[in-house]
């Protein structure tokens, strides 16, 4: 028994405390193993991280890109949309003008063909009249006409006198 009265204890053997060494070495270099193969799984999570936030400040600039495009596209349909209902308008008002146009031609037409009517119907009565004079003076007649006229010239000049 011990001096301070308690029990004695048995100092370890060394085998024991070298076997007990041995197994704390084989757990260290396991630990060991393992810490290093959890660095490397964490390089290589840091490097894909690293990888990952590059790709999605790409995918950012990207899709500003994108998004700017779109607004000026949008703009652009707008414009054009604009610029369709213009000339849509457009249109429609030169459609009416071209109608207007076609009346007002067509009553032109009418009144031409209406004057050249009465013209073709003056033109046959000038036609009858010459055939009728013709038949009035004849050369036959002529001689005869002439008398007569130069028998009415000489009495006016006798009546004037």
């Amino acid at each position: 028994m011990d001096e301070k009265g308690g029990a004695k204890l048995q100092e370890p053997k060394v085998e024991q405390l070298l076997d007990k060494l041995r197994e704390l070495r084989r757990g260290k270099n396991v630990l060991d193993e393992e810490n290093n193969n959890l660095e490397s799984v964490t390089d290589k999570l840091q490097t894909d991280l690293e990888k990952l936030q590059a790709e999605a400040y790409q995918l950012q600039g990207i899709y500003q890109e994108k998004e700017e495009l779109c607004r000026k596209l949008q703009f652009k349909c707008e414009e054009s949309e604009q610029e369709s209902k213009r000339q849509l308008k457009q249109s429609e008002t030169s459609e009416e003008l071209l109608e207007q146009y076609r009346c007002e031609i067509q009553e032109v037409k009418l009144k031409h063909r209406k004057l050249r009517m009465r013209f073709e119907k003056q033109l046959q009565q000038l036609i009858e009249q010459h055939k009728q004079l013709h038949t009035v003076f004849t050369s036959e007649r002529l001689p005869d006409e002439v008398t007569s006229a130069e028998n009415t010239k000489s009495q006016l000049l006798s009546a004037a006198v």
